[in-house]
């Protein structure tokens, strides 16, 4: 396994106990989340990019009391959300954990219920890293990328995104609104790559 690079003054490495396995939190300050590492809504500790212009974590829009991970400017006065991972499930519990799996994948537990953000099989250790243009890598020990949140959209779009259509892969690159200030699961607007031309059009969902 290839360990990131560190970057606090101190390596702390903390312990906890939960329904019989032994999650071990991730660095104070750190790019990456190694394969058994973890985040929670509860600890001081943040996925910043190596340059800080991103930041990886749960958080609350509004006055919402859902806990959600996401993406944000880590530079701006407001906090800007860019990315959600789990826009279309809300999580009320604040004891969740957001996890690079013993199977590799990257997912949210609440107790026993895990909510898969990625769906790769691989045989090799994996690690997520966020990069300096806000997309979040996940990635095995020769450093492939085995997936990334660029290829899964939300509301923004980033330099390095795409909208449109892959044949190859079979994949949409397409936007969509919020429902609501404090609720980001799919709103009714939508930003895509109008599938008889090259035109990209915003259309109202279910209009």
């Amino acid at each position: 396994m290839k360990f990131s690079t560190r970057r606090c003054s101190a390596n702390l490495v903390f312990l906890l106990i939960s329904s019989g396995f032994h999650w071990q939190f991730a660095d104070a300050f750190t790019d990456t989340i190694l394969q058994g590492q973890s985040i929670t809504t509860s600890q001081t500790i943040t996925i910043i990019s190596a340059a800080g212009n991103f930041e990886l974590g749960f958080f609350s829009p509004g006055n919402s009391t859902n806990y959600y991970v996401g993406i944000w400017y880590k530079k701006a006065s407001d906090q800007t959300i860019v990315w959600v991972a789990n826009r279309e499930y809300a999580f009320k519990n604040p004891s969740v954990v957001l996890t690079v799996s013993t199977d590799g994948n990257l997912e949210i537990l609440e107790g026993k219920f895990a909510y898969k953000v990625t769906s790769i099989s691989s045989n090799r250790n994996t690690s997520a890293t966020l990069l300096d243009s806000g997309n979040l890598v996940l990635r095995n020990d020769n450093s492939t990328i085995l997936w990334q949140s660029f290829d899964y959209p939300s509301h923004t779009f980033l330099q390095g995104m795409k909208i449109g259509y892959d044949k190859r892969a079979g994949k949409t690159w397409s936007l969509t609104s919020w429902k609501s200030t404090e609720d980001p699961s799919p709103g009714v607007f939508s930003l895509e790559h109008d599938p008889n031309g090259t035109i990209v059009q915003s259309r109202g969902i279910g209009h």
